[in-house]
């Protein structure tokens, strides 16, 4: 398995993103998964996404991105984190 560069984005890139960037960093490593997990800006999203390989949003998805991009609002909510986390495992392992 290669290691794999996501990015975790919210609104302004700092309060929300930071929960959820540590939350995906503990997911990928405890499935084995080797990752550069980013945290960013949503408007940085577009012009990142090409050294990127899967996109983690807090917030709406302001377009379509060429990576694939998984709405991870359930991380703050704590309403379907499990269907969250086997999105992010499973899209993990289709791109390593």
């Amino acid at each position: 398995m290669r290691k794999i560069r996501v990015l975790v984005a919210c609104g302004a890139g700092i309060a929300t993103s930071t929960v959820v960037t540590q939350k995906v960093e503990e997911l990928l490593k405890e499935n084995g998964i080797k990752a550069d997990v980013d945290q960013i800006k949503i408007s940085q999203a577009a012009g990142k996404q090409d050294g990127a390989d899967m996109l983690i949003s807090t917030t709406v998805l302001p377009q379509e991105y060429d990576i694939p991009a998984i709405k991870a609002m359930s991380f703050l909510t704590g309403i379907g984190t499990e269907e969250t986390e086997k999105e992010i495992i499973d899209t993990a392992k289709q791109i390593s």
